[in-house]
């Protein structure tokens, strides 16, 4: 992508807006360094050399306003490629707000949400997939969700959509060599002897990326988990064991978790964002009854269920009927207060886990169980490269999906131009994951969603 010359020069704040130690206050545009040199008195920042750190204090009609550093990082050897700087001052608000103003009184424009980002994609710094990688660096919430975006950040999800494209190109080329010289290669010939394997070879590709774009998906955003049982089991004590905090209210009384609590825990490193339940049984209270409601709902709609039974007593019908409910869906059947003297026929349940949420008994065992179901348990490599984006599964799968029917259309003998037509597709669609087939609107959409600053 080619480097834009903006007209503008814009700044915001890239630190938190919080009291702390420094603030930091960034410009990106041609005049960055002038705006700066209005308000900075200490060394001449017109003559700073590139990547450079400079002393000396931010000033107001000839008033100190605050003891500063300030980075000097010219383009193109910068994150936007134009002119950046930051300036390092102390983390009061009132100081941080004052220096922004200041910038802003000189020429300024304050940033959009994720402008520096939208820049230096527009100027050909980073791709789309190594913009949306940042913000998913910022939201990152465990260990292989961090390695993940590093990844992608660093390049190793647009090498892989590339190399795809790269393949798919050869294709075009020889179907195109074909239409303009039609005596160069027998159509059937080209067919069956180049493009057929050529196509299935990246429909193969493709599809060993997306079956690790599943695992990606998981260890990003966490796997959706309901805790379910009849009233007063233990799911809100098993919660709160998981949580490792009083999330939900625990008592003796059947029925005090009447709504949804929801929580996120990370369990060897995967997380879990767990749902704990309304007791599912029949009941006239209006209220309790809203959430048994919906409980059953997010039976369907979670991809993992903890099934908490009580240890201390005999199977009932509820219990009878939440295990015919869930036997289609990926779930785990906890038999809870394991510290109580058992009184529940565990002959009629085929596989279990006993626990006790009262003394955190068992959640090893939970744990091991969660990474067998979800063959998380070979996933120990600090060096992920897996699609995890939801946006990129989906243009992947509309890319496998055309590759698919050009074989389809070429095994049925269709012109060959009309199968060019599915594989062009596909290379489009593979170009809008790193931005090279990609719409402004698609473009403003995906930095609104970035901080100010980044």
């Amino acid at each position: 992508m080619c480097h834009q010359m903006f007209q503008d020069t814009i700044v915001a704040i890239a630190t938190a807006m919080q009291d702390s130690a420094i603030s930091v206050i960034r410009l990106s545009g041609s005049d960055a360094v002038k705006i700066t040199s209005n308000i900075f008195k200490g060394k001449d920042l017109q003559k700073a050399q590139t990547h450079t750190i400079n002393y000396g204090h931010i000033h107001d009609s000839g008033q100190v306003v605050d003891e500063v550093l300030v980075s000097i990082m010219r383009g193109p050897r910068s994150f936007t490629v134009e002119d950046v700087v930051e300036i390092n001052c102390h983390g009061g608000i009132f100081v941080t707000n004052k220096v922004l103003e200041l910038t802003l009184i000189h020429g300024a424009r304050l940033a959009e949400p994720g402008e520096f980002s939208k820049r230096a994609f527009l100027n050909g710094r980073i791709d789309l997939a190594q913009a949306e990688s940042i913000i998913d660096i910022i939201h990152s919430n465990n260990e292989k969700a961090l390695s993940l975006a590093v990844s992608g950040l660093d390049g190793k999800i647009s090498k892989l959509i590339r190399a795809l494209r790269e393949n798919i190109l050869d294709i075009v080329a020889n179907i195109e060599v074909n239409i303009d010289y039609p005596e160069y290669d027998d159509i059937e010939v080209l067919t069956d002897k180049k493009l057929l394997p050529k196509c299935h070879q990246i429909y193969e590709n493709m599809l060993k990326i997306f079956a690790t774009a599943k695992t990606g998906k998981i260890l990003k955003e966490g796997i959706q988990t309901a805790i379910i049982g009849r009233p007063n089991v233990g799911k809100s004590s098993l919660l709160n064991a998981l949580m490792r905090e009083e999330k939900a209210i625990v008592t003796d009384i059947a029925g005090t978790t009447r709504d949804v609590v929801e929580g996120q825990v990370n369990v060897g490193g995967l997380v879990l964002n767990l749902v704990d339940t309304a007791g599912i049984r029949e009941t006239d209270d209006v209220v309790e009854s809203i959430g048994v409601k919906k409980s059953r709902e997010l039976i369907e709609q979670v991809e993992l269920l903890l099934l908490v039974l009580n240890g201390n007593e005999g199977l009932t019908d509820e219990d009878k009927d939440l295990l015919r409910l869930t036997g289609h869906k990926k779930r785990i059947i906890l038999v809870n207060k394991s510290d109580l003297t058992s009184n529940l026929d565990k002959s009629e349940i085929a596989e279990f886990i006993e626990v006790s949420a009262l003394e955190d008994r068992g959640m090893d065992l939970l744990t091991t169980k969660i990474k067998d179901m979800f063959e998380m348990g070979e996933i120990n490599s600090k060096d992920l490269t897996y699609l995890s984006n939801a946006r990129h599964i989906v243009k992947l799968k509309e890319a496998m999906d055309s590759v698919e029917s050009a074989i389809k259309n070429m095994k049925m003998g269709l012109p060959i131009d009309m199968i060019e037509l599915d594989i062009k597709n596909s290379w489009h669609t593979l170009g809008e994951i790193i931005g090279e087939e990609v719409t402004d609107s698609l473009i403003d959409e995906l930095f609104t969603k970035f901080c100010l600053g980044k």
